[in-house]
C-alpha cells in the first residue's frame, strides 16, 4: 500500500472522528450518520489498495475528523477539546501494546472476518453488525490496560445499543492509529508538526467532493 507525503493526515482524522464520536454517543445519544458509517467501515478495510480506500475512496466520510484536526491543532486554542486528547492518547498507547500481541491480534483478524461476513446480509451500521464489532472489542482490546473510561451520561452509556457503539467506535479509532502508524505517523508529529497538521487537514476539506 503506498502513502502519499501528507496522507497520514487521514488516518488521523479517522483517529479523532471515531473518537468524537464515542463522545458523541456518550454525552447526547446521536451521531453524525455518514461519519458513523465510515468509522464502521473502516474496521472492515483489511487490504486496502491505499489509505483513501479505508474510508471509501474519497474524504467526504471523514469531514468530522479533519474539521476537529483544524480545531484541535489550529491556532485558536479556544477550540480545543482535552478530553477528545486525553482518549486519543489512551487510543495510541493501548494500540502500542496490542501490536505487539501477537495473539491478540490473531484474535482480532478472526473476529474482523466474522464480522466481514455478516455484512453480506445486514448494512454495517445494524445493530447486529455492530454488536459483532464490539464483540470483538470485548475479547481483545477491553482485556488491555488501562482499559478506556467513557465518560457521559450514564442513562446512555447504560443502553446496550450505546454500548456496543461506543466499543465499535474505539475498535475503529484502534484500526485508524495502526494505519497512521503505517503510514508514518508518530506521536512526536502532533507536538512539533501542529502548523502541518491543520494546514493539510484544510487542504483536503478544501478538495473535498460535495455531498449528493
Amino acid at each position: 500500500m503506498s502513502h502519499a507525503p501528507n496522507e497520514k493526515i487521514i488516518p488521523l482524522a479517522g483517529i479523532f472522528q471515531a473518537t468524537r464520536l464515542v463522545q458523541n454517543v456518550a454525552t447526547t445519544n446521536n451521531v453524525d450518520q455518514a461519519a458513523f458509517e465510515t468509522s464502521l467501515k473502516s474496521i472492515l478495510e483489511v487490504d486496502p489498495p491505499n489509505t483513501l480506500a479505508v474510508y471509501g475512496g474519497d474524504t467526504k466520510g471523514l469531514t468530522l475528523g479533519l474539521t476537529l484536526l483544524q480545531e484541535q491543532f489550529g491556532e485558536e486554542t479556544n477550540k480545543r477539546d482535552m478530553e477528545l486528547t486525553k482518549y486519543i492518547v489512551t487510543i495510541m498507547h493501548l494500540t502500542g501494546k496490542l501490536t505487539k500481541n501477537s495473539q491478540m491480534l490473531s484474535a482480532l483478524s478472526s473476529g474482523i472476518e466474522r464480522v466481514r461476513v455478516q455484512t453480506g446480509h445486514y448494512p454495517v451500521t445494524h445493530d447486529n453488525v455492530i454488536a459483532g464489532i464490539a464483540d470483538i472489542y470485548v475479547n481483545t482490546i477491553s482485556n488491555i490496560k488501562p482499559r478506556i473510561i467513557v465518560n457521559g451520561e450514564q442513562g446512555y452509556l447504560s443502553n446496550p445499543d450505546n454500548a456496543n457503539k461506543v466499543r465499535a467506535l474505539l475498535l475503529a479509532a484502534i484500526r485508524s492509529t495502526i494505519l497512521w502508524h503505517q503510514c508514518g505517523g508518530t506521536r512526536l508529529q502532533l507536538m512539533f508538526k501542529r502548523k502541518f497538521i491543520a494546514q493539510n487537514a484544510g487542504e483536503f476539506l478544501y478538495n473535498a467532493p460535495d455531498s449528493d
